[in-house]
């Protein structure tokens, strides 16, 4: 079998390849629609002896990908997976978990559950060569922080400490749980490779959408405002608020229903859309709004979804079965759409909103756009209320910052798109929202209350830029304004009392990100002063509470991808540098790989590692050592060592030649060396040659591989020509020697 992989997702395998041997584990972070699940395909086509356990949220998600590899690349399924949710895995006890790996071929004949080729991980284990799979793949690994899944995971990876994982996830931050980061938690932040969403279609491996923005419900954003209002203690402030504000209701009231825009932007009006809602309460209530599509199609066919649904495996495939190409096709679902899952001829989603999470919020986009779709998808973002308009505008952010990336290298030719088409459908709406909101928040003493309150529960004023209080009131973007008025980057009046009035509330007058920086680059200079370099565990933390291995992570994976440059500014750049910051993880490891051989070497004048031999610090060097001869002999999958990598272990004794084949020679020498000492080959079990070789045991191996006929013609003649009688053992010869067949 064959997977045929798109051009970024081959350079994201070859990087996982290499690093699961390097650490043991690897992620690939890709926003959804990339082909991301292919890696994983790859690895078990590359691998088609060996077996690999593939973990997953549903087996709901997992058939859709089998179906997509069939589908895109004409590829057979993998024979050699075997399958298992995260949700059975976490109701396994330890036992059930060990047993996994002891059920093996001879209950392979059941028919499997979950599609051909693949069978269920707690009804039978299909490798033959071994009980241990040769990879564990945790597909949207980021799932693995449920605590009950989680403890599910860390069971099964402590039963198999020394199998490669490979993690597949379109984001690695648990952003509603305390912002975890997957990444460090389960791969010690070894990630291969990284994209957002937004590199994505600025590459062209994405096709942008047509994005439409309005809202559907507003009553409760004026009640408040009208609160809002009543309470300024300025007349000037209330009677220039009560004039937006009544200008922002003939506007909302002016404003296209939502008949009229999906009648405007749906061009494919029997098209296939999804629907994303809230929960099950906010879908029933959607779905009784069919009249939204009464324009483009009376009688639309209907489907609903949810996880919990019984029918949900019906409803999904009669959705996708459905070829009906004179009616509107709509599926409305909550969750089970959000990860994992495409439909190729999908037209477009409706996104009626809204949610918290940045990682919903793109997964949904996501089901729109596909590496292997040709036609630009349009995505309704349907928000339910005037402060949710903002999310966009920030993915627009995000391309701006890529495209400079990729200019400040020279490589505008890898620019596809600089933006994607937004129709603001209520922009008139939003701009009299801000200037509603504007003037409201221009009270300084109001704001200033709003801060007090803040201080009061937080213990300081380090307020996120886009922090909006329960009463609406804009105190992040205030914040930031106070900070800007006194560099003299903003208009405003900041007097020296009001600049006492805000100290003695803990006001920090750097900017947060510059707080944050400092506190992180201090933790590293102690880190450095402590150990002698910069390249911390991912899950470290210092005495003094900083979480250095994260953000250490971070900023390579900023740099990597171009992101966050008013951050990582070059000064800042060359002040990790002086400390030895490693930036590419692999050329590190390899550096390291490399000074623990040459200690071997002072040690043993060779280079002929034991292939499970570990140094006393952890480092592998066995399989190290095994890995780069299979790499330059071109019989393994990864980047062959350089030439300079290549000169450099010659240096120090490197044996290039396959580690069996030189083993054999090391016991053929010590035969030939035992035969003309004794004069025969009939070697007592336990003697061991001078060259360190089990020669007993050595020469009862080769009897037995020649028994079996297992041993290869070569071998056997160049044993016959060193002893006539070297098939027999002790006893043998002795009996054979009795019976007088031995001259």
């Amino acid at each position: 079998m064959e997977v045929v992989l798109y051009d970024h997702n081959q350079s994201a395998y070859q990087a996982a390849v290499d690093m699961m041997w390097q650490t043991g584990k690897a992620a690939v972070i890709h926003p959804t629609g990339t082909g991301k699940s292919f890696i994983g395909f790859r690895l078990c086509a590359d691998h088609p002896d060996q077996t690999i356990l593939w973990l997953s949220p549903s087996e709901y998600i997992f058939k859709t990908q089998l179906e997509n590899l069939k589908t895109e690349t004409g590829g057979e399924i993998p024979q050699n997976i075997v399958f298992c949710t995260y949700a059975k895995l976490m109701l396994m006890k330890d036992a059930e978990i060990a047993a996994i790996a002891e059920r093996d071929a001879e209950r392979g004949d059941q028919t499997p559950s979950v599609a051909s080729g693949c069978r269920e991980a707690a009804e039978v284990w299909c490798s033959e060569a071994s009980a241990v799979p040769a990879y564990i793949i945790l597909d949207e690994f980021h799932r693995c922080g449920a605590r009950m899944w989680g403890q599910g995971v860390q069971r099964l990876l402590a039963r198999f400490p020394d199998v490669p994982v490979l993690g597949l996830s379109a984001t690695n931050i648990r952003y509603l749980d305390n912002q975890r980061d997957m990444a460090d938690e389960l791969f010690d932040g070894n990630v291969a490779s990284q994209m957002s969403l937004s590199e994505a279609i600025v590459r062209g491996i994405l096709n942008p959408p047509k994005y439409v923005l309005s809202v559907y419900s507003w009553q409760k954003d004026l009640v408040r405002y009208e609160r809002r209002i009543r309470q300024s203690r300025n007349k000037l402030v209330r009677d220039e608020c009560e004039r937006y504000l009544e200008e922002l209701r003939r506007a909302l009231d002016m404003a296209d229903g939502l008949d009229v825009i999906f009648d405007k932007h749906m061009a494919d009006r029997t098209g296939k859309y999804i629907v994303f809602c809230s929960s099950k309460e906010h879908m029933d209530e959607m779905m009784r709004h069919l009249d939204w599509f009464a324009k483009v199609d009376a009688h639309p066919h209907v489907y609903s979804l949810y996880s919990s649904d019984p029918g949900a495996d019906r409803a999904f495939d009669d959705f996708r079965k459905d070829s009906d190409d004179k009616h509107l096709r709509l599926l409305y679902c909550i969750d089970a759409l959000n990860e994992g899952v495409h439909i190729e001829d999908i037209s477009g989603v409706i996104l009626l909103r809204p949610t918290v999470s940045p990682i919903v919020y793109k997964q949904q986009i996501g089901r729109a756009l596909s590496a292997s779709r040709k036609k630009n998808a349009v995505i309704f973002d349907i928000v339910a209320n005037l402060n949710s308009l903002w999310s966009i505008h920030a993915m627009e952010e995000e391309m701006q910052l890529v495209t400079s990336y990729y200019r400040s290298l020279g490589e505008s030719g890898m620019i596809a798109n600089e933006h994607f088409r937004i129709i603001d459908e209520v922009h008139d709406c939003r701009i009299l929202f801000e200037k509603l909101n504007d003037t409201l928040t221009a009270s300084w003493d109001l704001m200033f209350e709003q801060a007090k309150a803040f201080y009061r529960e937080n213990g300081n004023l380090n307020v996120p830029y886009r922090y909006v209080t329960a009463d609406g009131y804009a105190l992040g973007n205030w914040i930031y304004n106070q900070r800007k008025i006194r560099k003299g980057e903003a208009v405003g009046a900041l007097s020296e009392e009001r600049i006492r009035r805000l100290d003695a509330i803990g006001m920090r007058w750097e900017a947060v990100n510059d707080l944050t920086w400092e506190r992180n680059y201090a933790a590293a200079k102690r880190y450095r002063e402590k150990y002698g370099e910069l390249n911390p565990p991912a899950k470290y933390v210092d005495e003094e509470g900083v979480a250095l291995g994260s953000w250490i992570s971070d900023i390579r994976a900023c740099e990597n991808a171009g992101a966050r440059q008013k951050y990582l500014t070059p000064d800042r750049i060359q002040k990790l540098n002086d400390l030895g910051m490693v930036w590419d993880v692999l050329d590190y490891y390899w550096e390291r790989n490399y000074a623990a051989a040459y200690r071997y070497y002072l040690e043993n004048r060779n280079l002929d590692v034991p292939a499970g031999y570990v140094t006393e610090d952890g480092i592998r060097l066995g399989i190290w050592i095994y890995r780069l001869r299979s790499l330059r002999a071109g019989t393994a999958k990864g980047t062959p060592p350089t030439e300079e990598q290549v000169k450099r272990l010659d240096a120090i004794g490197m044996n290039w030649a396959n580690q069996f084949v030189s083993k054999w020679e090391k016991g053929f020498k010590a035969a030939a060396d035992y035969m003309k000492e004794h004069g025969n080959l009939l070697v007592p079990a336990n003697y061991v040659s001078e060259n360190g070789c089990k020669l007993g045991t050595w020469m009862s191996r080769q009897r037995d591989q020649y028994r079996k006929g297992r041993l290869s013609e070569e071998r056997t003649r160049r044993l016959d020509a060193l002893c006539e009688n070297w098939q027999m053992g002790r006893r043998q010869f002795r009996e054979t020697e009795q019976s007088g067949n031995i001259a």
